[in-house]
């Protein structure tokens, strides 16, 4: 599942369903939440790059949490809601 968020290009964005679903597992969006949460290198492996299905940010373990995961997303110039 890390993979695939390592992969995802910068300044892109993607849900937790998008994950889950290139996983083949289209209801494990919680899944991909918890292991985001537990990611080992959040600046190596992108998971701030990773949203909500609603648009709207959902917890980053890296920094000052939402704080951080936002000010990286404006830096990398990706429009999130």
């Amino acid at each position: 599942m890390l993979k695939l968020v390592y992969e995802i290009p910068y300044g892109e964005l993607r849900t937790y369903a998008d994950i889950a679903i290139e996983m083949g597992h289209p209801n494990a969006y919680r899944a991909v939440g918890r292991a985001n949460a537990t990611n080992p290198m959040p600046l190596v492996i992108p998971c701030h790059r990773v949203i909500g299905r609603d648009g709207k940010l959902h917890g980053y373990g890296g920094g000052e949490g939402l704080r951080t995961k936002e000010w990286l997303l404006k830096m990398e110039g990706a429009v999130v809601v």
